[in-house]
């Protein structure tokens, strides 16, 4: 499994729009193959910040099934209006605990 981590700064006086943009395309993401979990959250400190975290079954599944496909065009002409700059995204991957 890998961790999609996506921080979204959203400009200001946009983020109810923003976050009702991402509840409609939510389907979207979530009903990619591959794609096992989706999560969005908002800054509490910094309410223009949201961070995306996405679960997939591997990179590939995240690069091949989403981004590039429609699915990804759709995705971003919903919330992309609302992005001060665009997200910066990377994937994790769990650290096992001390046995």
């Amino acid at each position: 499994m890998v961790l999609e981590v996506a921080l979204i700064d959203i400009t200001p006086g946009s983020e109810d729009a923003f976050a009702a943009a991402y509840q409609s395309a939510h389907p979207i993401l979530a009903t990619t193959p591959g794609c096992r979990s989706v999560r969005m959250t908002r800054g509490v400190e910094s309410p223009s910040r949201f961070v995306l975290l996405v679960e997939w079954d591997d990179v590939e599944a995240h690069e091949k099934n989403f981004r590039g496909t429609e699915r990804f065009t759709r995705w971003r002409a919903a919330i992309g209006p609302y992005f001060a700059q665009p997200p910066l995204v990377e994937h994790y991957t769990d650290v096992p605990p001390e046995v």
